[in-house]
């Protein structure tokens, strides 16, 4: 941190000694690596952008995932039930596992687990200059396949101006953000520079979830009339106390804020039940532009990632852990880290040609991951003497991911469009055992053919288009280690999309139909692993169907309205559900013909009023309904997440001045009227005393909070 601040300093000086020159033409600075991957506006795909604009309104200090809380067919949850550490988002009801999440192009998705931790790259929305989020199958990118949508974060777009800024929140549950942003702007004709420091903390609603965040930011580029280089290198480090294991039904109405992390411990919980992660990426890009017509882009990546969680376990026999009987002949109380420790590294690439009616982008990337999963234990009661740097197991995991793309567009005449796409993906995976599954080794390959085509038609104000799109997804880690004696097959998406936009002047609204056939999906079954992660199995068939509408309106010069609303239906056909019969031994099984996919809801709405009663001031009520949620994929109402409907409100005013170029002020309030509600859960069921036996639980959200804000711009 102290070299990073004093390469900032360093550059700060250097770029405002230099006369700036702004140019009159910055087109070709545009980051060619995101255009490869983002939906063009005529491209026939539902999506939504956001520009700098629009994150910044958002960003009060939450993961990416509440920012994206009102674009449509959004749901968002967070452990810490106030959006700050480890947070959730589902988009038309699928999982962060299906969506796929580049940064510049760049693929971020977990290789193993296909996830995405958000709370690993805090605040990276202070230097994200475009988001766009894509429904569906959508456009070929890079990384893991896309089933539910796709979340591209642009950081790359140049910053032609100089500018410094200092923003600050403060708020409910002991919650700070601190961020200090600077922007050298265009110097010696050629040069930028961008940089960031974040400070982000929280005492969580939940009892201990306690998050302290840490990240920093800095790209440097250089451009000419045909050349683009720049070089980002960005960190995060995250310590989250654990608040993964939600509260059990029961406790809800008389604690709400129960954290069970730690409770092993004989009287006060353990105090360092804690997550430990910290994330480094170097990013390396370069641009060509060859003449009018063709450009092209080559980058390099290394994400480097390691950490911990730490357990305190009770009664811990270590014959368990590996070591001999002579060791300790009873059970002791014990503290455990898991370690992860991964290199994730490789290069994407796109040749974009275009001219007159006609567009060409051929692209591509292959990424490695090296992963390596152990155990320690750093603690016992009874001070058996454990071998230093013992690892009781020592797993490694290796993946290979290459992938080629063509997209085709064409101009057929003033209203016709077409859209070709065609991904080839091939994917190498292996590991050598896992903890509790030490002999349970995985090598497999896949290859799979994703095509998609489109038309649009446009005229005047009008677009009406239609799609259909094909994506297959490999099983994730923990997809492999569930299910032992059969191993998960990949999944296939049949996506087919249409609809229709109209805009003018200040009235932007429009329609999308989605139909979504999966063959193999792997849903959820409503149990979870002591990490918190689902355990999925392959479902035959299943579908997913919906209609999305959304409107933006400025009705006069004080007042307007944004507001999104999807009605859907998400099933499974010819479901067993099965579990324990502790009576008899093995399991039960209940068979459905059709039953609702887990953590789909049928609604979800949200409605934004902007309201400016007089300049420089603004007043913004938000809206936001989530209909009933099932747990598992019964339709069983006694395994549900109930609906939801919450408001947030918002205040601000800004001050233009000489001494600070701006100066903003705001007081934001969430969940105004205290809504008890749970935005995520997990359920399991089992026999035992002649009786079926459900157990539920919940990770509650916050009643109302309020966060303070003040941003300065210098």
């Amino acid at each position: 941190m102290k070299l990073f601040i004093l390469c900032v300093s360093m550059l700060c000086v250097v770029s405002y000694s230099f006369a700036q020159t702004q140019f009159n033409d910055t087109t070709y600075l545009q980051p060619v690596e995101v255009s490869s991957v983002k939906a063009t506006e005529k491209n026939p795909f539902a999506k939504t952008n956001l520009n700098k604009a629009d994150i910044k309104k958002q960003n009060i200090g939450q993961d990416l995932p509440f920012i994206l809380n009102n674009t449509p067919s959004v749901v968002v949850n967070s452990d810490a039930g106030n959006g700050i550490g480890y947070t959730g988002i589902r988009i038309r009801g699928t999982d962060a596992t299906r969506i796929n999440v580049t940064l510049n192009g760049i693929p971020y998705n977990d290789a193993e687990s296909l996830g995405t931790f958000f709370v690993d790259m805090p605040d990276i929305a202070s230097s994200a200059s475009s988001i766009q989020i894509q429904r569906g199958v959508g456009t070929s990118a890079n990384g893991a396949g896309s089933f539910g949508g796709s979340i591209n974060v642009s950081t790359n777009e140049p910053n032609t101006k100089k500018n410094m800024e200092l923003n600050s929140t403060a708020g409910s549950y002991g919650s700070f953000k601190n961020t200090l942003l600077f922007n050298s702007g265009i110097f010696k004709n050629h040069f930028m520079v961008d940089a960031r420091m974040s400070n982000i903390r929280s005492n969580g609603y939940i009892d201990r979830a306690a998050t302290r965040l840490h990240s920093y930011f800095l790209s440097g580029a250089y451009a000419d009339d045909k050349n683009t280089v720049r070089l980002n290198i960005f960190t995060g480090k995250e310590i989250t106390y654990q608040s993964w294991n939600g509260v059990n039904e029961i406790a809800l109405d008389t604690n709400r804020r129960y954290n069970s992390a730690g409770t092993e411990k004989i009287g006060t919980p353990y105090d360092n039940q804690v997550d430990y992660y910290r994330q480094t990426h170097y990013q390396l890009f370069y641009n060509h532009k060859y003449n009018p017509h063709l450009k092209s882009n080559i980058a390099f990546f290394l994400t480097k990632g390691k950490g911990f969680y730490e357990q305190y376990k009770a009664d811990q026999n270590l014959t368990d852990y590996g070591l001999p009987t002579t060791l300790l002949t009873t059970p002791t109380d014990l503290v455990r880290k898991l370690w992860l420790d991964n290199n994730f590294y490789g290069s994407i690439f796109s040749l974009q040609y275009e001219k007159k009616n006609t567009q060409i982008i051929f692209g591509g990337g292959y990424t490695m991951y090296d992963g390596k999963h152990f155990g320690k234990i750093i603690w016992n009661k009874e001070l058996a003497p454990i071998p230093k740097n013992y690892r009781w197991y020592n797993k490694t995991s290796n993946k290979k991911d290459f992938s080629v793309y063509t997209k085709w567009t064409q101009k057929l005449n003033v209203n016709f469009q077409t859209f070709l796409d065609v991904q080839i993906r091939s994917v190498q995976y292996k590991n050598d055992g896992y903890r509790d599954n030490p002999t349970l080794g995985v090598k497999t390959n896949y290859t799979f053919l994703n095509p998609k085509a489109g038309i649009t038609f446009s005229k005047d104000n009008t677009k009406v288009y239609g799609s259909i799109a094909i994506a297959n997804k490999e099983p994730n880690r923990d997809d492999f280690e569930g299910s032992v004696n059969a191993q998960p097959s990949s999944e296939k998406l049949t996506d087919i999309e249409t609809g229709f936009e109209y805009k003018k002047n200040t009235l932007h609204f429009g329609a999308n139909f989605y139909y979504m056939m999966y063959k193999n999906q792997l849903v959820n079954t409503g149990k979870i692993n002591d990490v918190g992660a689902y355990t999925r199995t392959n479902i035959d068939e299943s579908y997913r169907a919906g209609l999305e509408f959304f409107t933006t309106e400025k009705i006069s010069d004080k007042l307007s309205i944004t507001g999104n609303v999807t009605f859907s239906e998400s099933k499974v056909k010819n479901f067993t559900e099965y579990g324990d019969d502790y009576d008899n031994g093995g399991q039960y099984s209940t068979f459905y013909t059709k039953a609702d996919i887990a953590f789909s809801p049928n609604i979800i709405g949200s409605l934004t009023i902007n309201i400016e009663p007089i300049k420089n001031a603004s007043i913004n009520l938000t809206s936001k309904y989530v209909g009933k949620q099932y747990l598992d994929n019964t339709s069983n109402n006694n395994r549900k997440l109930k609906d939801y409907f919450t408001h947030d409100a918002r205040a601000s005013y800004t001050w233009e001045g000489k001494t600070f170029k701006e100066v903003n002020l705001f007081l934001q309030a969430n969940n105004i009227f205290s809504k008890m509600y749970e935005a995520n859960g997990y359920t399991y069921s089992y026999i035992y005393g002649g009786k079926l036996t459900t157990e539920n639980f919940y990770f509650p959200m916050a009643p109302a909070t309020i966060m303070l804000g003040l941003n300065i711009r210098f």
